[in-house]
């Protein structure tokens, strides 16, 4: 496949910048609800991308490996991207050592045996029995998605890439019920790996038990009042502050359209206790976050990228063209969800680094406050407001984590909510990795967490 890819790169003539993507993808999904099997699907397809820059972008895709589809798949990039009559200024050569060359795996045990369909619908409808085991469970789903994906970047500048990753998401999803009301609650982990490597913490049981306790306890708690208030944001939600509310921002895309962060590198944007990175690596040796990119779709190796640093706005997340019109390099996060898809800007994992306290701190310097648990939703815009919801809040008075209350949203300004920042946890982790980001009518495997921190920030209540 290599060598027949090569002699179709030769083929590209006079061009700025070309590239050709090869991507075969598998994705398994498996649904039980209520007992019944529900979806039970395995999709295989596969195709080409061709991308070409000239007088501007050219891009054409095809489902076909056949060489004259292929050609002429080429010729339709071509055709396109010398539409505009005056060629646009941009450079699009990176440093080489930026290039990627050779084979990349994530998780590095890919190639290892997997367990069967038959196996993973037997852990799937025995998690949803369990979600089950109650009589005060009306509801219960079980999901599961895996993405097995395979990969070939070339680059009309020498990268030369073979790809193979696989990514899975497994949610469980309770409904309790008293009456005529009815809470949610839920539980969820996407990783790169297989499914088993998400059981090595908990067992499905667990994990089903869970959730069906958390929606059972939130039937009898009361609502929080509104207003503003002095919160700990755990993980989770930091994770979803910083991918929605503030990673958004800084994708440089959206900062060349007008995001809150434009014209703000080098300036304070939070508070010195947050430094923030978009990190396409394994960030933590026993961490496999969702969002692990070795490779972007330009051919550019991934990096850790210094968005916020001890306060101070660092850096936004580029493109080849995006770094050029910025006076940036390339950061690795130009990515593609299929095949069909042109590369666009995305984070990979986003998060908060530790910090200095210990959570016990933290709660126990907080007089009156509430700590906010599991990311259940909400929306954000490109200003950098924002209106999520907490599914569990707990109330804390004089140092001491009190009663259970409802969940309910939370808003505010992100960066204005950094500023307030006055402690940030040694307690760290990754894990709002499943589910998908979107963007432009595309979507995106991504992850995000990071530490408990103590901020301010205004509570809906009922």
């Amino acid at each position: 496949m290599l060598a027949f890819l090569h002699n179709q790169l030769g083929k590209f003539g006079e061009v700025k910048y070309g590239e050709i993507r090869f991507h075969d993808r598998k994705k398994t999904e498996i649904i039980v609800r209520n007992g019944e099997l529900k979806k039970n699907s395995v999709d295989n397809y596969c195709g080409i991308g061709i991308r070409v820059f000239i007088n501007c972008w050219g891009f054409a895709a095809t489902s076909s490996l056949k060489k004259e589809a292929i050609e002429k798949a080429i010729q339709n990039a071509i055709t396109a991207a010398k539409l505009v009559t005056k060629s646009q200024d941009i450079e699009f050569a990176v440093p080489k050592e930026r290039l990627a060359k050779g084979l990349f795996l994530s998780p590095p045990d890919i190639d290892s045996p997997d367990i069967s369909l038959e196996e993973k619908i037997e852990i799937i409808q025995r998690t949803e029995r369990e979600v089950r085991n109650s009589s005060q469970i009306r509801a219960a789903t079980v999901q599961f998605l895996e993405y097995s994906d395979h990969k070939y970047i070339l680059t009309s500048d020498g990268a030369e890439a073979e790809i193979k990753n696989n990514r899975v998401d497994f949610k469980v999803m309770a409904v309790a019920g008293k009456d005529n009301e009815l809470m949610n609650a839920r539980e969820g982990r996407g990783i790169s790996g297989k499914l088993m490597d998400i059981f090595k913490e908990k067992s499905p049981e667990e994990i089903a038990q869970r959730a069906a306790k958390r929606a059972i306890e939130l039937l009898k708690a009361p609502y929080p009042p509104g207003g503003e208030a002095m919160v700990i944001l755990d993980p989770s939600l930091v994770g979803l502050l910083v991918h929605e509310a503030i990673g958004h921002t800084v994708e440089a895309d959206d900062v060349l359209a007008g995001a809150a962060a434009q014209g703000k590198i080098n300036q304070k944007v939070a508070s010195e206790l947050i430094t923030l990175v978009d990190n396409g690596l394994p960030p933590y040796n026993n961490i496999r976050p969702a969002g692990i990119l070795l490779v972007d779709d330009e051919g550019i190796l991934s990096q850790r990228t210094v968005i916020i640093e001890n306060g101070i706005l660092k850096s936004y997340l580029h493109s080849r063209e995006s770094a050029f019109r910025l006076g940036a390099e390339p950061t690795g996060n130009a990515r593609a969800f299929e095949y069909s898809n042109q590369p666009i800007i995305r984070m990979s994992n986003t998060y908060v680094e530790p910090g200095n306290s210990s959570f016990e701190e933290i709660v126990g310097k907080t007089k009156d406050g509430y700590l906010m648990k599991k990311w259940a939703g909400g929306m954000a815009d490109l200003n950098g407001e924002f209106m999520f919801s907490a599914e569990e809040i707990y109330k804390i008075n004089n140092g001491k984590i009190g009663e259970l209350l409802r969940g309910t949203s939370f808003s505010g300004q992100a960066f204005e909510v950094l500023k307030t920042v006055d402690m940030v946890s040694k307690d760290f982790e990754i894990n709002m990795g499943d589910g998908h980001c979107g963007k432009f009518l595309q979507q995106a495997k991504v992850d995000g967490g990071g530490p408990y921190l103590l901020c301010k920030v205004k509570i809906g209540g009922k």
